[in-house]
């Protein structure tokens, strides 16, 4: 559930012993050049972009840093409460790192519940931008934070509604979804994380929001893609055909003389956004001959040879 780890000094380009200061410039430089917004359409720069965000959300944090410098890929387990393993072959120990236990929770007690739609509300929604690192650590007496993955569908990111998380020996715990979850969002639960010690506070539970790829759609920020077959005297004559939305089927008007390749957009038919609106849906156009045609469709074909002018060498 938790973001696959890499070498996170890597990402940011740093050295292991670079300053909080060192790391903090190195990110705000890369996640500006990867940022989503200004490179729209870029799969690899979005993907960039989320390396670079998982790798300052640990080294920013001091406590994370220790724990990752020590055991690696290994340190979320670690912090989630697992016995200390060994770290990775090679793995560079950072001097003065702590060892042992982090906290009463283990990842394995996880277990999401089947969807149901419901309401929205208490929750608290933290958009990753150009800096603002969050403590994942334990404050005095606290319980640890604890850091998980949860995957959405694009009709659950679109409409909200509502997860159970099982916890093994624990109640369950209703997470409402707002509308509007995009992939890297991030959901706190407060008091859901570590037991404090001493009867304190507990820490809280941050759910990192995953969206799954679609069957249908392409998802392009707020706006959605989809490729839709038309007939070859679909694309010459034009008409109405039906094309699915997020919300359901629409009729959707072909242009006489339509291109393959051709975008067509349906105005508010995308995702909705956390602040209220819609992105749009772009249906691109393919057209598409028959394979087997019969006697009598095979004669109006080759009438219809006879009689165009249109060359479309020409």
């Amino acid at each position: 559930m938790a973001v696959n780890t890499k070498d996170y000094y890597a990402v940011l380009g740093v050295q292991r012993g670079a300053s909080d200061d060192e790391i903090k410039k190195a990110y705000r430089k890369l996640a500006r050049k990867f940022h989503p917004d200004l490179n729209p359409g870029d799969k690899a720069a979005e993907d960039q972009f989320k390396q670079l965000q998982a790798a300052y959300d640990v080294l920013s944090n001091p406590e994370d840093r220790k724990l990752y410098d020590e055991y690696g890929e290994n340190w979320r387990a670690v912090k989630a409460g697992a016995a200390a393993p060994p770290p990775p072959p090679g793995w560079e120990r950072a001097e003065g790192a702590p060892r042992g236990r982090a906290g009463g929770f283990d990842f394995n007690d996880f277990d999401f519940g089947r969807f149901s739609t419901g309401g929205a509300g208490g929750f608290d929604i933290f958009e990753e931008m150009f800096g603002g690192a969050r403590d994942r650590g334990p404050r005095r007496g606290r319980g640890h934070d604890i850091e998980a993955e949860l995957e959405l569908s694009l009709e659950e990111a679109h409409h909200g509604g509502r997860r159970t998380l099982q916890m093994q020996g624990a109640e369950p715990i209703e997470v409402n979804i707002p509308a509007g979850m995009r992939d890297g969002s991030i959901i706190r639960l407060a008091g859901q994380g570590g037991s404090g010690a001493n009867g304190s506070e507990p820490g809280d539970l941050y759910l990192h929001i995953r969206l799954l790829p679609h069957p249908v759609f392409t998802l392009k920020g707020d706006d959605l893609e989809l490729e839709l077959s038309i007939a070859p005297w679909e694309a010459v004559l034009g008409g109405s055909v039906e094309v699915p939305t997020i919300d359901g089927k629409v009729e959707l008007k072909v242009p006489a003389g339509a291109k393959a390749g051709q975008r067509l957009r349906l105005r508010g038919q995308g995702l909705n956004k956390r602040k209220g609106g819609r992105g749009d849906e772009f249906v691109r156009l393919k057209v598409v001959v028959p394979k087997e045609v019969s006697a009598e469709e095979r004669r109006l074909y080759e009438e219809l040879k006879r009689v165009s002018r249109f060359n479309p060498r020409s």
